[in-house]
């Protein structure tokens, strides 16, 4: 199973290009199967850099619970109707099974055949002297069972209902008891007796089986040619021939079409109690009804996790879900540290304050002395430019700046020039919905008992947020009452003058001590404030821990 790589929900330019650019750098370091993935379309401007970065956008996820495609044995051992129980028994023995699913010619599953089902085709009939002779098959299954070659075959490939007979008697009483049956659908058996090969012949059986490796004289040959029987030369003897001829029955008849399949899109923990309350052994799991694989119950008793590596977020609430189901196995991050993460065993976790996930990434690079191609560090770039707004913003460090000078030394543009391309793409405010605004680039937090969200997007100048204050108001209480927030926060940060507007969806207790000029009702003006983590946020954490506690 590959380890994904995530950012955070409703990810932004930082979030995917490192989950994109550190996944490059596990597969040439340590993980070659690391796969990016996000669990939300890119917004415009990312898909902006993703474009000129020349980088394919990373898989989108949005729930990585573990589904049955991903936990069943794709390497099943699989039957059609036309098998013998030989060739299906000889496989559930080799293969140390109790079942195996039955498949018709486009690979649908069309029944199971259990052992216990197999054993009742061998013992059919009991002790009915007639039904215990029945053998459906075709004389090539029963050539092929027996080890055998044909002398004369007539339409070797036909299913016919057989009954089995033994020439073991006497050759006038064993000629009675063929007369008792169709001649067209005996099949004989017999060592080299040519006293009863030649009653057999003349009646015109539908095949003949000598045994013990001997072959029919020429003349009796021609006579079989002549009536038209079918003769088969075995290497046993007869009584182990006769056993293998019974073996080579189809299996069609003990086909189970009354069962329970599994599709393969179905999550783990829902599979579970279909599973435990069936008494089938195997389920088949399928994909429109083609077999994708195979499961059985201990399967589903301990399976194994996804790895996830978390990047760009250190908090369940903002991570993909099912990650609480999943082994987490790294961090990285330049945010703070809060959530309810928790680990079963001791995890790489990496945080800094630094301005952007991807400098962390990059670094990693650097450090390795690995080369990043012109697309992956372009990639890294455009997450720096994004979060610290080229350099301007207060959660800019040094380290921000050296590594996104090392990084342009191997792009194949000018940053600066680069970076006005960027922020001129993309405005949210211009290009999508009032929904899609206070979502695009949404994080949830827990504080002092009360749940709320900021989301963020840059534009250029102030001038479409006045036109759309009223709708964007709407959209941001939509937000909080649809995930049952305390309140939400849209921060609408301004590039070319570093402030941003701050609108609420409603004011929690104490808000009144913010500081900042207040514009309108729930609208405030935040100069030279253009970080949600490192001005926003503790800004928020403060007044609601001065505010009495939530009971």
């Amino acid at each position: 199973m590959s380890v994904f790589v995530f950012g955070h929900r409703n990810p932004d330019t930082d979030a995917i290009c490192s989950a994109l650019a550190y996944a490059d750098f596990l597969r040439r370091t340590t993980r070659p199967d690391a796969v990016a993935a996000c669990c939300g379309t890119p917004n415009e401007r990312t898909e902006f850099a993703l474009k000129r970065a020349g980088v394919q956008p990373p898989r989108i996820i949005m729930d990585i619970r573990p589904e049955l495609e991903d936990v069943c044995n794709r390497a099943a051992v699989t039957a059609s109707r036309d098998d013998v129980f030989y060739d299906v028994y000889q496989r559930m023995h080799e293969h140390e099974i109790r079942s195996i699913p039955v498949l018709d010619e486009e690979g649908c599953v069309t029944g199971i055949v259990t052992l216990l089902d197999l054993l009742e085709l061998m013992l059919q009939g009991g002790v009915d002297p007639k039904r215990s002779r029945e053998v459906r098959t075709s004389l090539s299954k029963v050539n092929s069972v027996v080890d055998g070659r044909f002398q004369h075959a007539v339409d070797p490939d036909r299913t016919d209902d057989f009954i089995l007979t033994v020439g073991a008697m006497s050759a006038t009483g064993f000629t009675e008891r063929m007369q008792a049956f169709p001649a067209d659908r005996l099949l004989v058996v017999s060592g080299n007796r040519p006293t009863i090969q030649l009653p057999a012949l003349e009646m015109g059986v539908r095949g003949l089986v000598v045994t013990g490796g001997y072959a029919l004289s020429s003349g009796l040959m021609q006579l079989a040619e002549a009536r038209g029987v079918s003769v088969i030369s075995s290497p046993f003897d007869t009584a182990t021939t006769t056993m293998r001829i019974k073996a080579a029955q189809r299996i069609e008849s003990i086909i189970e079409d009354d069962f329970l399949s599994l599709s393969a899109k179905l999550p783990v923990a829902a599979a579970r109690a279909q599973v435990f309350r069936s008494n089938q052994t195997v389920f088949p799991v399928v994909d429109s009804r083609k077999l994708v694989g195979v499961l059985s119950k201990s399967d589903l008793v301990n399976p194994p996790k996804p790895e996830l590596v978390l990047v760009d977020h250190n908090e369940l609430s903002q991570a993909v879900i099912g990650a609480e189901d999943c082994e987490i196995i790294e961090v990285l991050d330049h945010h703070r540290l809060g959530g309810s993460l928790k680990s079963s065993h001791p995890i790489i976790f990496q945080m800094e304050p630094v301005g952007s996930t991807c400098t962390l990434v990059a670094r990693k690079f650097k450090q390795a002395g690995i080369d990043p191609s012109p697309g992956i560090a372009l990639c890294m770039a455009s997450g720096m430019i994004s979060d610290t707004l080229f350099l301007r913003s207060p959660t800019t460090t040094d380290v921000d700046r050296e590594i996104l000078e090392w990084l342009e030394g191997f792009c194949d543009c000018s940053l600066e020039e680069y970076a006005h391309e960027f922020f001129r793409v993309g405005s949210a405010l211009r290009n999508c919905t009032p929904e899609q605004v206070v979502r695009e680039d949404c994080k949830e937090f827990e504080e002092n008992g009360i749940r709320f969200s900021i989301s963020q997007i840059e534009e250029i100048g102030f001038d479409r947020f006045w036109d759309r204050q009223d709708e964007l108001t709407a959209a941001l209480e939509g937000l909080c009452r649809e995930h049952s927030l305390g309140f939400s926060a849209l921060l609408v940060t301004d590039i070319s003058s570093n402030g941003s507007l701050l609108l609420m969806s409603s004011e929690p207790d104490g808000w009144e001590e913010i500081n900042y000029p207040q514009l309108e009702e729930k609208l405030y003006e935040l100069e030279q404030v253009v970080s949600r983590k490192k001005q926003l946020l503790p800004l928020i954490i403060s007044l609601l821990d001065a505010s009495p506690a939530t009971t």
